[in-house]
């Protein structure tokens, strides 16, 4: 640590004693400036290091008032300003997380400046719509305790809020996003099929949370052939939605590759010669065919890729 931290090193070539307080503080100074990062080591899984790990979060992460948030006016083409964590100014508040619960949607949001209470009004900048907020908690653990309002810094949590993951709220006289409201485009798709027509409604069920939760997963019907196509960022992406919906929903699923439609059109003059002959009482009647055009013939083939 002394290293990256001029007082500590005074301290240690002077070969003074260095207290605990000492040494936490000069972590604490080479942390928030990015040239120390402490590690911990434990399991929560047996409950080891879990308390250590919280007290450093403490004592050598910065509070909400001591970062610089960075916010983008979407009325100035995303232009990116500065914005003070202070309960003084405008209300903006960033959707970072959604669950479903016995209660509906419970949707995780963190005030970056102002405050908000309980029979508010709320804007939604990448809806434009006005929503009411029902009810706010803050979460402890697995318990939930009804608070009146929240302000700057805090994270609580709303009930009844229709959004999804990465929107950003505020209270109408700004038009500020927390990221950037464009999303890019899927990189991957793949065909995506529930083994038993049982789980059809949990099927459906789990691919509205998963757009609502993630902008960059996308859900869509192909009407030629069947299929639903389920897109994303790569072959991972995918796949720990398939396993989440295999785990939490129950629903086991066939993955494979997107069927594609081939057409052909045959739009060019053909010359032949063919003989017709029709039977159809007396002697019959014969026809020659010669030099037909051929105007549009189409054929359409459904083959796998």
């Amino acid at each position: 640590v002394s290293e990256v931290d001029d007082h500590l090193a005074e301290l240690f070539l002077a070969e003074e004693p260095i207290g605990a307080d000492v040494l936490k503080a000069a972590i604490r100074r080479a942390t928030l400036a990015n040239k120390f990062a402490p590690v911990f080591m434990g399991s929560a899984y047996k409950n080891k290091g879990v308390q250590l790990l919280l007290d450093g979060a403490s004592d050598y992460l910065p509070c909400p008032t001591e970062v610089i948030n960075t916010a983008l006016d979407v009325d100035k083409g995303e232009e990116a300003l500065q914005l003070p964590c202070s309960p003084s100014g405008p209300f903006v508040a960033l959707a970072f997380k959604l669950e479903e619960g016995k209660y509906g949607q419970l949707t995780y949001m963190r005030v970056y400046s102002g405050k908000v209470s309980k029979g508010d009004f709320i804007h939604n900048t990448s809806t434009n719509k006005r929503t009411r907020v029902p009810r706010l908690v803050r979460i402890h653990s697995d318990e939930l305790e009804d608070i009146p309002s929240a302000q700057a810094g805090d994270i609580v949590a709303l009930f009844g809020i229709e959004c999804a993951s990465g929107d950003t709220f505020t209270d109408g006289s700004v038009n500020y996003a927390m990221t950037s409201i464009k999303v890019p485009e899927p990189v991957m798709s793949v065909s995506l099929t529930p083994k038993s027509t049982d789980q059809l409604a949990n099927f459906q069920k789990a691919l509205q949370r998963f757009q609502r939760e993630d902008p960059t997963f996308h859900v869509a019907n192909n009407a030629e052939t069947g299929e639903t196509i389920i897109s994303g960022m790569g072959e991972l992406h995918l796949d720990i939605y398939v396993e989440r919906m295999r785990r939490e929903y129950k629903v086991d699923c066939e993955v494979g590759r997107p069927k594609v439609n081939y057409r052909e059109a045959i739009t060019q003059r053909a010359e032949f010669n063919y003989l017709h002959k029709k039977q159809s009482g007396g002697s019959g009647i014969d026809r020659l065919l010669t030099s037909v055009d051929i105007v549009a013939v189409v054929m359409v083939v459904v083959a796998a890729v």
